[in-house]
């Protein structure tokens, strides 16, 4: 391949990558105008959100009597929701398990420290297994000093945008009725051995798991809360 042919290859990559940023982008804007979740037991205190990769729409709800800052693969796909993130006032950190995720994590750690933010981390991302927690939030938690909070959030109506993906990922269209369920703060203590760190990981996975059922079965109890 000549390096003519490498260069166009590129450059329409790149512009494929700025259009679909763009729709994308500015299909998050619309959507927080119209975003409406209700959110049940916010914690007070600064935290990380555990939550699942197919519930990254939920991290609109963490950010809401607190500024969110939420670790986003550098991949292109990363890209595209780091921009729709930022477009919607969470804020970002780049980098994953494979490429970037020490750097990342320290810069996240950093801010969580140093700044009155929030930390949140999609657990079992970002090719899965799903719904199956990695171990990256407990360590961050520890270090950061700071609870981690697992969050789900759902909704009965049928307003979603479905995608084909591992995690099974759906946008809330506008109009949904969106309630957000957050668990009780897990503590992380400041030297953890390996049997304290699975405890902590499979606790994680579990209230997760029955905070999402606790909410499918009484969402509209949750939904007709009072503040």
């Amino acid at each position: 391949m000549s390096d003519l042919s490498i260069k166009c290859r590129q450059f329409f990559k790149k512009c494929r990558l700025e259009i679909i940023c763009f729709l994308v982008v500015n299909l998050f804007k619309l959507e927080k105008i119209f975003y409406k979740c209700k959110c049940i037991n916010y914690p007070k205190e600064k935290c990380m959100f555990a939550l699942w990769h197919a519930h990254q729409c939920g991290v609109f709800s963490c950010n809401l009597n607190r500024k969110t800052c939420i670790m986003v693969s550098s991949s292109q796909d990363g890209e595209i929701i780091s921009r729709a993130a930022n477009a919607v006032g969470v804020e970002t950190v780049r980098g994953s398990k494979t490429r970037g995720g020490t750097k990342a994590s320290l810069e996240l750690i950093k801010r969580i420290q140093n700044e009155d933010i929030n930390g949140a981390l999609t657990i079992d991302g970002p090719k899965g297994p799903n719904r199956v927690v990695k171990k990256g939030i407990i360590e961050i938690a520890k270090i950061a000093k700071v609870p981690i909070v697992p969050a789900v959030y759902w909704s009965p109506q049928k307003r979603f945008l479905k995608f084909k993906s591992w995690d099974k990922f759906r946008f809330p269209l506008i109009g949904t009725n969106l309630v957000m369920i957050f668990g009780d703060p897990i503590s992380v203590p400041d030297n953890p051995n390996n049997e304290e760190i699975e405890k902590i990981r499979l606790k994680i996975e579990n209230d997760l798991k029955n905070l999402y059922k606790d909410l499918k079965q009484n969402y509209y109890t949750y939904l007709k809360q009072k503040k």
